[in-house]
């Protein structure tokens, strides 16, 4: 299972309020690619793929498709402001090691 942190519900509900027309949801999934192997990938969807799995979050829809999920499983999702900027980001216990700018990783 996949877990978004409050903060990040409620920016994803924010960009998600602005576009037009509004999408079902927020899909996110693992590709291959970046230094080390994988990285993270999160768009709007407009419908859910037939073999997705659908996680609600105070009224958001999140898809994830299963070959995303073997790697998401336990992952958390938060939105972090810093000095350096804002952004997700993925606390994943099943990720190995990660690239120096932190995008990619491997399991």
């Amino acid at each position: 299972m996949i877990q978004l942190t409050e903060k990040a519900v409620s920016k994803v509900h924010e960009i998600l309020d602005m576009q037009e027309p509004k999408p079902a949801g927020l899909r996110i999934s693992v590709v291959g690619g970046g230094c080390s192997g994988f990285s993270y990938s999160m768009a709007f969807e407009n419908t859910p793929g037939m073999l997705d799995k659908t996680y609600k979050f105070d009224g958001l829809n999140v898809f994830v498709d299963s070959a995303s999920l073997l790697y998401l499983d336990g992952a958390e999702v938060d939105y972090v402001e810093t000095f350096e900027g804002s952004g997700f980001k993925f606390s994943n216990p099943q990720v190995k090691s990660t690239c120096g700018c932190g995008s990619s990783f491997s399991v």
